[in-house]
This record gives C-alpha cells, structure tokens and sequence, in this order.
C-alpha cells in the first residue's frame, strides 16, 4: 500500500476544475501517451438511463510495474490548483505525472487498473486499485506471466452525475474537440477512438478538408487542410511537420491563428524533407544558415514552403469571413451601432459603402472587431462614416495602425479597399443621377412637347407614379389615380399600425380620387410624426385657376373630416401641379395673399395643413438646384442625357429600365381577414 504525499481534500482541491468531460479525456490521453493505437470507452446503461459501469481500455505498452511510484505517487507536493484547460506545447506526451488517474471522483467511486507491459522474460500483468475517499492512498498487486497483449483497462465503478445521454451527447461533444485534431495527426498510423464498438466519427465538426501538394526545387510536400467549425479544446491553429515515417517532428502556430475570427484551421504537412530537420530557431538577420545534415527552419526551401502555405490558407480564409460578414453586419444593426440613415438613395448609398467598407475591414482584421462592447460598436462605426463622409479615408490607415498591427500586404489590401469602396460609390451615383436626369427629361417632353399629345391619366400620371422622389424623397405611395378616398384611409391605417380594416366614411366628396398621396413617418429625438403629401396633376393643356385649386381644398376637406387623418404628429402638403395659371389672375393673387408666411408658391396655410401651386417649370428648376451640386462634382453633360424624340407610349415604357424609379403603391387585399381591431366605430 502506498501513499500520495498529500491529502485527498487536497487533491480534490487541487483537481477541483477537472469536469466529467475533462476528467475522461485524461485517461483517453493516458492511452495514446503509451503509443496506443486505439482507446475505447465501453460502458453499461441501464433501463433508466443511467451508467452502472465504465471501462476505458488502450491497447498501449501499459505501466511497467517498477515505475509504478513514479506514475502514482504525488503529481504535484502542494495543493496548488491544476488548469485542465492550459494548452500543451507538444502533441505526444498529454498525462503529467498522474493527474488523469486521479479525476475519476468526478464521476466514479473507485477506478481498478489492469495492465498488461512487456518486461524482463515477458509479458506481465497486474491490478491496481484507488478509491475516492481515499485519493492519496492506491494498492497494487504483484505482477504476474500473462499471454494477453500489453495495454490496460480502467474500470470505473460507484457511477454517480453521470447518464448515458450526457456521454452521448455533450462529452461526446468535448472529444469531437478534443481530440479531432489528433486523430487527423495520426490518421496515417489509424489511430482511433471506438465507444462500445464503434468509430468515434468526429466529422461533424470538420467545416473544409482538402489533400494537395507543393513541389519545391528536389522536394516534395502532401499536405491536408481542415478547416473546423468549431473552437478546438486545447490547441491553437497550427502547422504540423511530419516526417517520411508518419511520425510528428514538430508544430508550429499558423500565422492567422488567433486573429480575432473564427477561422479554426490545421495544416497537416509531410515530407522526408523532415526526416532530418533541426528545429532549432536560430537566425543571424536574414542570412541563410545550412545544415551539416538535413534542413533547417531559416533555409530558403522551408521559407517558401511557409510562403505558399500561407497564401493558401488567406485564400481560403477569404470566402469564410466574406459570409461571417452577413453575421457581424447583423449584430451591428441589432445593437443600433450605425448611425441613422433615410431611406432615400442618397444616404441607403452612404449606408452601402459604410457597410461595404465594414465588412472588408473585418476580413482583412477582424482582431479590430472582436472584443468591442456595444458603446465601441457604436463609436467606431460612427467614427468610420465621419471618416469616409469626409474624404479623409487615408486617415483611416494611420488611425487602424495605432490599433492593430497590420502587416504590409494587409495594408495595402485596406488601402485599395478604400480606394474601390469610394469609386464604386460614385459610380452608382454617377448612374442615379444621370437617370433622374434622364428622368426630368422625358417629363419635360410629356408637359411641354405638344406634338406628343400626352393626356393626363396615360401619361403624366403613371410618369409621377414611379417618379414620385420629384416631391420629396422617404416616401411610401399610397394610393395613386383609381383608389378612392376610403381606400386611401384603409392604406393609411395598415402604413400607420399595421391592421387592416373595413372603413367606411361620411364626407359628400369621399369618392373623390387623388392622383398621388405619399407617405413619410419620421423617428427623431423619441418623436414620432407623419408627413403627408397629395398631389393634383393636370392635363398640360389645362391652366390653373379658381376651379383647380377647389378640387384639391375639397381634398383637404375630406383629410379634415376624418380623425385617422388628423393628429398633433400629422403634416399634410397638398400640391397643385399644371403648366400654367389661367388668365384670371386668381392663383397669383393667393400666392400674393400667403406671401407673409415666407414659402415660395404657398396658397394656402393652417395649422399642419399647407396647399401649394406650381408649374412644372418651376418643379423642374427645384430639381436642378436640389442636384447642382451633384452637376458639379460629376460635369457630365446634360445634353447626353436628353431624351431622343420619342413618342408618349415610348417615354413610358422607358420606366421600367430606369433604376430612379420608385417603389409600387402600398396594396392590400380587397377583403381583408382581421389581424388587429379597430378602434373606430
């Protein structure tokens, strides 16, 4: 009987952070540290579920019986806490000094050791016995002449916290990370791991595996890519240089190990190249040093073998980060980190290239992402927009440099990525401009070229329809030309909460029809208000007076009577929109009369309530000052973008390829099935 140096509180204490996964890993690990082939883990469920009996057997070279003490006896003189977790800097020996034989009391009452080794005139085998009430104590019996083969078998007995369902499941789980990468290490010597029988198939957490080889100068390399999907337990991403005898020479991390991503790799790389190498890291500059006999790490041959291997695996790191981008760029909106954008195509393009740049940030760094809280998300991509927004993008570089290091090639990757991300912004510009303009000129040509014979229904109207930014940007069409003015209210109540109702409604004038109504809801500073506009266009030969003007404060009349229409938070604008004013004076003389409230062609101003009349040339002048400052920067010529004479039906057909054309009238079903109540009665 001998006993461990300190008590088994002590050890208890000092294992105290070995978990039942942990704990079966050691002894799985105990196997292969005795040139084990195979370990396998059998076990007995019973009716219930439950684990009556363990055993983990190893066909390795056992535990000689004269090293006995140094195998059991104290793996450490203190009571000083071991970390199960801590990486290992070698993949051959894993047990040290005993820790894995003494973490069955996570789990077991007692564990017995039956090992079989070769010693002096045969093989021998004998039984040593631990309980968990007395850790720092073990027995061990004589050896004895035995013809079985050499390995040993732990069984593990007094099963307690333990079900079937939890090895076959989340400890099953722990190995997969485990050990999947050893088992590819060793996949030329078949090493294996067998649970009642049966291969444990670790594939599930292999994402990419590719065989392929590199050929440099005399030598030879094959190499295996895997890629995992998974965190592995207790190794990095490494190289792993391996030898014309299967056998593992040394390790090395990846030079994308630990960037911040997810990109879990190994490389698996063998030649006789190997066989003899020093792995030694000794280096004077940049000199080469030969070796008297075989390689060495700061020769040529190996630097290029490093080289390319490394190109490969940023090649294939590319496509990975690419769709964990979607990922980032949705957390990033879920915690409100960018800044706020309309909806018109102006900011969704800044918002484009905010993202775009974003997104290739991230893979050519994501360290600059990975351990940012909610506030830095915020900061950072407030400052990144400041940064772009201004045209100081260069600043970007020196700014990333105080973060992170990047190397050479990273910087130049982000300094075109900059440079691209802002060309390609300004061409998609560059084409939404010149197709508004192109836009303005075909509706120039629709009210003003006579010789079309544009009507106002066919042609102007389903002209403004998709066109209908001309009156401002954000906004959703809700009716235009046929709905009339209860179907309006049924699209203004499904745009404003979201149900869909019968409405029914009093006003004489309810079946009047408006050619455009548009609406835009804004959040700002917790306020939330809606802005309303309804146009009235008129056939190019109609001028404008007294009668035109009635029909649209009808209109205004019939928005006043209804209470969903109106509210504190609701703006209406009502636009009368011909070629010119009859001779009569009238509109002028109301333009005149609301000239005190200082808005150019206002008539008419109460409240939340405003009536407009323009021209169309004066429509017209309003978009070539809202864009003269686009005109300046891009100096294309507006003369190319002009319209070819063309004929009305022509001019409307052209909408569908312009890319300025708007969203479609909000539309929901004729007879709606309920989905919220109404409150109208």
């Amino acid at each position: 009987m001998e006993k461990i140096q300190i008590t088994t509180p002590g050890i208890k204490k000092a294992l105290k952070r070995y978990e039942i996964p942990q704990a079966i890993a050691e002894y799985i690990w105990n196997g292969f540290d005795a040139k084990a082939d195979c370990v396998e883990i059998i076990y007995k469920a019973n009716a219930i579920g439950g684990i009556d009996e363990i055993k983990i057997s190893d066909n390795g070279s056992g535990i000689l019986h004269g090293r006995l003490r140094d195998k059991f006896t104290p793996f450490f003189e203190s009571e000083k806490e071991l970390d199960p977790n801590a990486r290992r800097t070698t993949s051959a020996i894993h047990g040290k000094n005993g820790v894995g034989r003494l973490t069955f009391f996570t789990f077991a009452n007692s564990a017995e050791w039956q090992t079989v080794y070769n010693g002096d005139g045969g093989r021998f085998s004998y039984k040593i016995n631990v309980s968990t009430d007395g850790l720092n104590t073990y027995s061990a019996a004589e050896p004895s002449k035995t013809n079985k083969p050499t390995g040993t078998v732990v069984t593990f007995s007094g099963i307690h916290t333990l079900v079937e369902a939890t090895l076959t499941g989340e400890i099953s789980e722990f190995l997969m990370r485990e050990f999947g990468w050893f088992l590819e290490l060793n996949s030329k010597k078949s090493y294996k791991i067998k649970i009642n029988g049966k291969q444990f198939n670790y594939s599930r957490i292999i994402g990419d595996r590719e065989d392929f080889r590199i050929s440099l100068n005399s030598s030879r390399f094959d190499l295996r890519y895997v890629q995992w999907n998974q965190n592995l337990n207790r190794e990095y991403s490494r190289y792993y240089f391996i030898d014309s005898s299967n056998n593992e020479r040394f390790k090395e991390t990846t030079t994308l190990n630990y960037k911040g991503d997810q990109f879990y790799h190994s490389i698996y790389i063998q030649s006789d190249f190997f066989d003899q190498f020093d792995t030694t890291d000794f280096e004077s500059g940049n000199e080469y040093q030969p070796a008297l006999i075989g390689h060495v790490k700061n020769e040529k041959e190996f630097k290029e073998l490093i080289e390319q291997v490394d190109k490969y695996l940023r090649d294939k790191r590319k496509p990975f980060l690419k769709n964990y981008t979607d990922k980032l760029i949705a957390d990033f909106e879920e915690n409100e980190a960018f800044p706020s954008f309309g909806k018109n195509e102006w900011d969704q393009f800044r918002k484009t290239e905010l993202e775009q740049v974003i997104r290739e940030l991230y893979q050519i760094e994501p360290k600059i992402f990975s351990t940012l809280n909610t506030e830095q998300k915020k900061t950072f991509v407030y400052l990144l927009n400041l940064i772009i927004d201004s045209g100081e993008r260069d600043s970007l570089l020196d700014i990333l440099g105080q973060i992170v290091e990047l190397d050479p090639s990273e910087r130049e990757q982000l300094s075109q990525l900059l440079k691209t991300t802002s060309l390609t912004n300004i061409i998609k510009t560059i084409k939404l401009i010149e197709d508004r303009f192109s836009a303005i000129a075909n509706l120039k040509e629709l009210v003003f070229n006579k010789d079309l014979n544009a009507n106002e229904p066919k042609h102007v109207q389903k002209f403004v329809e998709n066109h209908y930014w001309i009156f401002g940007e954000q906004y959703h069409l809700v009716t235009a030309a046929e709905p009339k003015f209860e179907e309006a209210l049924r699209r203004f109540i499904y745009l404003l909460r979201g149900d869909i109702e019968d409405v029914s409604m009093n006003h004489p004038d309810k079946k009047k029809e408006m050619d455009i109504f548009m609406v835009r809801q804004l959040r700002e500073d917790g306020m939330h208000t809606m802005n309303n506009v309804v146009v009235e266009l008129k056939h190019p030969n109609v001028k404008l007076g007294d009668k035109q003007l009635s029909q649209v404060k009808k209109y205004l009349s019939v928005i006043l009577s209804e209470d969903e229409f109106n509210g504190n938070n609701m703006f209406w604008e009502f636009y009368l929109v011909g070629n010119s004013f009859d001779s009569t004076g009238y509109i002028e003389r109301e333009i005149k009369n609301a000239r005190q409230h200082g808005e150019k062609s206002l008539v008419y101003s109460v409240d939340n309530y405003k009536i407009y009349v323009k021209t169309w040339s004066e429509i017209f002048t309003d978009f070539e000052l809202r864009h003269n400052f686009l005109l300046e920067k891009l100096e294309f010529e507006r003369k190319r973008l002009m319209a070819d004479q063309k004929s009305a039906d022509d001019l409307i057909a052209d909408i569908e390829f312009n890319s300025a054309k708007m969203p479609e009238q909000v539309r929901i079903s004729a007879k709606p099935a309920r989905i919220g109540k109404s409150q109208r009665k």
